[in-house]
Parts: structure tokens; sequence; C-alpha cells
């Protein structure tokens, strides 16, 4: 399921971190697992605050403007555990919503585990460059994950970014890879990033990496929990014909888990129009 918005007005943000896309060549990218909207601190908070997951309040609103600050600063922005419209957001379809507040002018979702009115599981992207195209893929064995691909360009110089949500299994997440590689592997410029539930270090990463030819940039900065992190599960896997300049966790503590950005320098002749 698509979804297309135009961009509001948004405040100024501070030059530093302002997107790069203008250039052509340079790239910033942010993948976050928002986990609709709940700031959760201590582990204890999925108990206490678990009421959350089902029911609204205003601190999710206050919440999410405070990621809607922090998004304006990149060009394109993966992210998981969104919900696109139910009971527990107040019928606010997440991604739409932070497009808007950060002044992305390319939204889409996708929609995972559709609840009713009770939940809309998804996964959203947002992007300050028009893609080629969009698609939604379901991961196997289809019980509710999924990935986004994004192609910028055409043949073999496109730019393919992928964006997924992947099981808790280490077995199921190892089938999810393996579809994954055999999606993006006839391509040359690749982007995968998401929450994946696993760190760089893992049999199913470490053979994913390995497979599609793709760079795990800085394994050792940790993105979970957000409070007290010593595990990174949420990933940027780009492949070795895109210059990584810099990347880093985001010390923004307004979830379960930690962003994370990478900066790309694209290739000569790569070039993405905004």
């Amino acid at each position: 399921m698509l979804g297309l918005g135009a961009a509001m007005n948004a405040p100024y943000q501070d030059e530093a971190v302002e997107p790069t896309a203008a250039d052509g060549r340079s790239l910033r990218l942010l993948s976050y697992n928002i986990q609709a909207g709940i700031d959760t601190r201590h582990y204890r908070e999925y108990v206490t605050k678990g009421w959350k997951h089902l029911l609204p309040n205003r601190e999710r609103l206050r919440n999410l403007n405070l990621i809607a600050e922090m998004l304006r600063g990149y060009d394109l922005v993966g992210l998981q555990e969104v919900d696109s419209g139910s009971l527990r957001s107040g019928f606010v379809d997440m991604t739409e919503y932070l497009a808007h507040r950060s002044g992305y002018q390319h939204w889409y979702r996708q929609v995972n585990r559709n609840m009713g009115l009770l939940a809309q599981h998804s996964n959203g992207f947002l992007s300050r460059i028009r893609p080629t195209r969009v698609s939604n893929h379901r991961l196997p064995p289809g019980n509710g994950r999924g990935a986004m691909l994004l192609e910028f360009g055409e043949g073999p110089d496109a730019l393919v970014v992928c964006s997924m949500h992947l099981a808790l299994s280490r077995r199921v997440r190892a089938r999810q890879l393996d579809f994954i590689n055999e999606l993006v592997g006839e391509h040359r410029h690749i982007v995968v990033m998401g929450d994946l539930n696993a760190g760089c270090e893992s049999t199913e990463v470490r053979s994913f990496i390995d497979k599609a030819g793709l760079t795990e940039p800085a394994c050792d900065q940790a993105t979970f929990p957000s409070w007290r992190p010593v595990r990174r599960i949420d990933h940027i896997l780009v492949s070795q014909t895109l210059e990584v300049r810099n990347t880093r966790v985001v010390d923004y503590a307004l979830s379960d888990h930690l962003p994370i950005c990478v900066e790309l320098l694209l290739p000569e002749g790569l070039r993405l129009a905004a």
C-alpha cells in the first residue's frame, strides 16, 4: 500500500544537519525503529507502558513531533514500527504525519500486519528525491514482515534502497535475507537498511553481507536498547561502489531503538535530482 503526500512548511533547521541531496552526489540516510511513537526508557516500561501499544495518548503525538524535528536533516529515511492509522495512534498515519512535519515531498507506507481499528503495523519511507519506482514485498513466511524497495534512476546505474524489518527468529531471518539477496542481487548500487533484529556478527547477517557484496560501516556502534545501548540490531549496509563518508548512531532516545545515520558519496555519473 503506497501513499504520496505534499510537504508542509517546516521551521529552519541548523545548517549542519541540512539534507545534502542538492549537490546530486552526497546523500544522508537514516534508519529508525520508532516503536509506534512510544518513548521507552527502561525495560520495566514494556510492562508499565504496554497499554500505549493499544490505546491513544497525548505523549505519542509529542514524541512524534520531536522525532520529526530530528528527521529534517536527512535525504532518505527508512522507518520501522510505524502505525498507518488506527485507534492506538488516534487514527494518525504516522508516515504521512512525519513527512508533513519534516518537510518531505515523497512518502510511502507498507502495511504488514493489518489489525483493523486496533493497529496498522507498517514500514514507512520518507524521501526528498522522487524515486523512479517503489515496490512492496512480503517477506517469508508471510507472517507480517515486509520490505520496501525504492529505485532511483534507470538501468544498471540506478540506486536501489531496500528498507525492512526482519523477524525475531534466526532461522526465519536467514530465509528473509536470502529473499532480499535475490531481490537486490542484480543491482550495482545498493543500500539495505532497517531493523534486522540481529548483530552484524550474527551468522545470517554475515552470510548476507558476503553473498550480496555489501559492507557494514561502524559495526561496533550499538542501537538497542536506547537508554543503555549494548546491541547493534539496526543497520545500513551499502555496496562497495558507494563511498561512506560518515556513519553514526544518533543519540536521540525517543524509542527503544536509536536511529542510525550514514552519509554517502555517490559515484561519478550517478546523480540524484530532488
